[in-house]
């Protein structure tokens, strides 16, 4: 007769307090089930799976060995910390990851107390736990700082100018360096897992720290001959000579997926006396799922999957995507002019320049999270007469706005942006909707800002940004597919600052900037029903406003409404100071600006975001119809 079944340990944890209670020998199975949960649930909801997986035994370490939450675990991105909801009292919630009202795919300070740093753009880890621990320092508060940060993620200078500056923080500051790509170190072994175990003892630390104080009081050429050594010595056996002249003490590499060596060294770790310190360990993106091990990019984003196969659910085919006609337009371009290049931010494929770098390897650049430096080389290839395209997001091109002023705007070079997710992206959420482009570049003098409505503006877009040579250009797009109309066969050059009509009418008119075309397009039809003449415009560009066109709509109609995909700031703002300044308004006319809202509006579905931001056709219709109550109210009131 046989008993029942145990009880799995991952029900018996709630919180890492639960965790914590756990003997040592029972966290590999726990971290059996936490990724095996882990891949359940992102099997439902879709998501980033790989590198979750990768830090699975890492997660448990953190928290079985660090007081969390007193001691601050800031994971950097934060698109690896599924594991860590699970363990900090998520679980019940983690299939509703990046859903409307549903957990963040982030960390979320909002969230949990777990989550004591909001975090989605790269880099940012080491800068805020620094802070942790230098508040906790100074108001003599227990806990550290822990940053996890990955070895992408230190291709960013942010991370390095923390690091410089973290001497102050002493031992409240821990960085653990997460290599899951093998670019950093050698593979690990025994003899490096055996050797940073001793590195991280109280024991060596105490012997080193003898050491060099015995060494200071040798004569000068003396001291500074056991410095090297010791440093070199160091550095030849651990591969740390850079970390430790930034001020920390390394300690790796280690295994990371082998608890044995990791609880230890994070314990040795989080009794040092010594100051800050950097764990090295090794990871396998996609650890433990053979699918995602498998896969060139280790399941990094998924859709929705099964679990038992790894086959992702297929969307319906549809219209190629936004990034892929900006590929396929921008390669076509480049094998007529051999002065264009391209310049990615450590994102090839998401902004379609993988494809651009097979056709032409030597005009490809992919710099890695090094947004500011991509503007700024790229500015220098457009001072040398290259014609060089900046693919970032919008949302990491913010990251860089400081180069875009004074290294491109300043000194007027043609820089081409191609700027990616604009606008909002759906189960992303706030962290990385490409709100404020319109607005941070279209108050840049020099500087010209279109919006494509469609695919085939679009393809006309990137034709104008490579004959612009007068000085720096940008077009934006969407995320996903394209609306499907038909794509020019030969490209065309537009007018610079020159929108145009695609629907004539008499008393009301809608400018819309970018894809909210379609939009105004069937506000028009339903204003047409009610009686209401509605002219419809796609105004093209941002800065320079079409003038001309917005003079004469706006002395031949009763109601202007200009409907954008950005926050305040942008084409409204843009359109009412030209009317101001003109005196436009002063014979009654009705302006209305529709835009996103002013608040971080959080992840859903696309079209519900824009249900929700008040810009899809039935909200463009009643923003009409109410300027045209208060108008009728007005006029009712002056005759009485």
């Amino acid at each position: 007769m046989t008993g029942e079944p145990a009880t799995p340990l991952l029900d018996t944890i709630r919180i890492p307090d639960d965790l914590r209670k756990l003997k040592p020998e029972a966290l590999e199975q726990l971290a059996q089930e936490l990724r095996a949960e882990t891949i359940a649930a992102v099997g439902e909801t879709g998501g980033h799976l790989g590198s979750g997986l990768g830090v699975v035994e890492l997660t448990i370490a953190l928290h079985y060995v660090f007081a969390t939450p007193d001691d601050r675990v800031v994971w950097d991105v934060g698109h690896q910390a599924y594991p860590h909801k699970i363990l900090t009292g998520r679980r019940d919630r983690i299939r509703t990851l990046r859903q409307g009202g549903g957990l963040s795919g982030f960390t979320k300070r909002s969230e949990s107390e777990y989550d004591p740093f909001g975090a989605a753009h790269s880099s940012t880890s080491i800068s805020a736990a620094l802070g942790f621990a230098i508040a906790n320092k100074l108001s003599g508060a227990p806990g550290r700082g822990i940053a996890v940060i990955g070895d992408g993620a230190m291709s960013a200078g942010m991370a390095y100018e923390a690091m410089n500056n973290a001497r102050a923080a002493g031992n409240r500051l821990v960085v653990i360096l997460n290599d899951n790509d093998m670019s950093i170190a050698p593979p690990v072994g025994g003899l490096s897992a055996y050797l940073a175990k001793l590195v991280s003892s109280q024991q060596f630390l105490s012997m080193r720290e003898l050491a060099r104080k015995v060494s200071r009081r040798l004569p000068e050429p003396l001291h500074r001959a056991a410095k090297k050594t010791d440093e070199y010595a160091r550095g030849m056996a651990m591969g740390g000579t850079l970390f430790e002249e930034l001020g920390f003490y390394y300690v790796g590499p280690i295994d990371g997926h082998n608890l044995d060596q990791l609880v230890p060294v994070l314990e040795n770790v989080r009794d040092a006396t010594s100051g800050p310190c950097l764990v090295h360990v090794v990871t396998q993106k996609g650890k433990g799922y053979g699918p995602a091990e498998q896969s060139a990019d280790k399941y990094h984003g998924v859709q929705k999957f099964n679990v038992v196969t790894g086959e992702q659910v297929k969307s319906a085919g549809g219209p190629p995507s936004y990034t892929g006609i900006f590929a396929k337009a921008l390669i076509a371009e480049a094998e007529q002019d051999s002065r264009i290049c391209a310049i990615t931010a450590a994102m090839p494929s998401g902004t379609g320049l993988d494809k651009f770098a097979q056709k032409f390897p030597d005009r490809s650049f992919d710099v890695g999270i090094a947004e500011q430096h991509a503007v700024t080389f790229a500015a220098g290839l457009a001072a040398q007469g290259m014609r060089p395209f900046c693919a970032i997001y919008s949302t990491f091109l913010q990251r860089a706005f400081d180069q875009v002023v004074h290294d491109v705007a300043i000194q007027n070079l043609p820089v081409r942006f191609a700027i990616d997710r604009a606008g909002l992206v759906g189960a992303d959420g706030a962290t990385h909707a490409g709100s404020f482009d319109v607005t941070y570049l279209s108050t840049l003098p020099n500087f010209v800002v279109m919006a494509a409505a469609d695919e085939a503006e679009l393809v006309h877009m990137v034709h104008t940004a490579v004959m612009h040579d007068d000085g720096p250009i940008a077009f934006r797009y969407p995320r996903g597919e394209g609306v499907g109309v038909e794509l020019p066969a030969v490209p065309e050059r537009l007018e610079i600052g020159k929108g145009r009509i695609v629907r004539e009418g008499s008393k009301v008119a809608l400018l819309s900037l970018g894809t909210r075309l379609a939009e105004a397009r069937k506000a028009a039809d339903a204003l047409e029903a009610k009686g209401l003449s509605t002219t419809v415009a796609d105004l093209r560009f941002a800065k320079p406003l079409d003038t001309d066109l917005i003079r004469k709509l706006m002395l031949s109609h009763e109601v202007v409404v200009t409907i954008e995909e950005g926050a305040i700031g942008g084409l409204g703002a843009h359109v009412l100071t030209m009317a101001s300044d003109e005196g436009l308004t002063d014979n009654g006319l009705r302006i209305r600006t529709m835009r996103l809202p002013d608040v971080f509006q959080d992840q859903d579905k696309p079209e519900l975001q824009y249900d929700t931001a008040g810009l899809n056709a039935p909200q463009i219709v009643e923003t009409v119809l109410k300027a045209l109550r208060h108008n009728s109210a007005g006029v009712s009131e002056a005759r009485a």
